[in-house]
């Protein structure tokens, strides 16, 4: 009960101080698993998505929290936790264990001399080498280490929630996001069904500027863009590049 009264005075303050106009653009808000991906300049963000989501989709949306900052205080942990139910990831990844042995088989030159055999024997010739198979989605999670800062994620992910996400990392400081790490791309990889979509949080960084503690009240809106999906065959990079156009592209919206 306190968390949801301060779900409903929080939601107020929000929408006083910062106006929080959703803008759907490119797609309606739907009840469906989601990954939306913002732009990210201020702390404020993860909060201004929350309260610019409709209230069916704040029950079923997580947004991502840094640990280091929103557990400092018992009070913040509380927040994010009863409140927002955010998902915590450390900014830092911890050292990733060794990769288990993978079980001893013939080698590649083992391989071939066998089937050079075969050959001469008047076997059957050899047959090409076969292209790498790409590993599944349930494959990749499974590999994906408990260390990892995705982990938390893709467990949300699994049970079935939307989350909120800001692949530059850090906060930006400039008119444009940084570039995006890959976490994105990952998460594309490891859930192909779940809906991509772009948003551009507009003005936040200025309702609370970095180092500052008391909020000013300036007109923000939060722009949703059409969804963009992971095209087979596509490399990480090029996927991380359009995604971030297609977060810039709703500032002019």
């Amino acid at each position: 009960m306190l968390a949801k009264l301060m779900s409903f005075l929080l939601l107020g303050i929000v929408r006083f101080l910062t106006g929080s106009q959703a803008r759907w653009y490119g797609c309606p808000p739907k009840a469906e698993q989601r990954i939306y991906f913002a732009n990210h300049q201020s702390h404020a963000d993860m909060v201004l998505i929350w309260a610019a989501l409709p209230e069916e989709l704040r029950s079923i949306t997580r947004p991502i929290a840094a640990k280091d900052y929103w557990t400092k205080t018992p009070f913040r942990q509380w927040i994010t936790t009863a409140v927002f139910n955010a998902v915590y990831v450390d900014r830092q990844a911890t050292p990733a264990r060794p990769a288990a042995p993978v079980a001893a088989g013939p080698t590649v030159t083992q391989a071939a001399a066998a089937d050079a055999d075969t050959a001469a024997a008047g076997g059957p010739d050899p047959s090409p080498e076969a292209p790498p198979r790409a590993p599944t989605p349930e494959e990749l999670r499974a590999a994906l280490p408990e260390s990892d800062p995705l982990a938390p994620l893709v467990r949300a992910l699994e049970s079935g929630d939307s989350i909120v996400i800001f692949p530059e990392g850090t906060r930006g400081h400039g008119d444009e996001p940084q570039a995006f790490k890959s976490g994105l791309f990952k998460l594309a990889q490891m859930f192909p069904q779940v809906v991509l979509v772009p948003a551009w949080i507009n003005n936040v960084q200025r309702v609370m500027p970095k180092g500052e503690v008391v909020p000013v009240p300036i007109l923000c809106s939060v722009t949703f863009g059409a969804p963009i999906q992971l095209e087979a065959g596509e490399e990480r990079r090029p996927f991380l590049d359009r995604a971030r156009r297609a977060v810039i592209a709703l500032r002019e919206v």
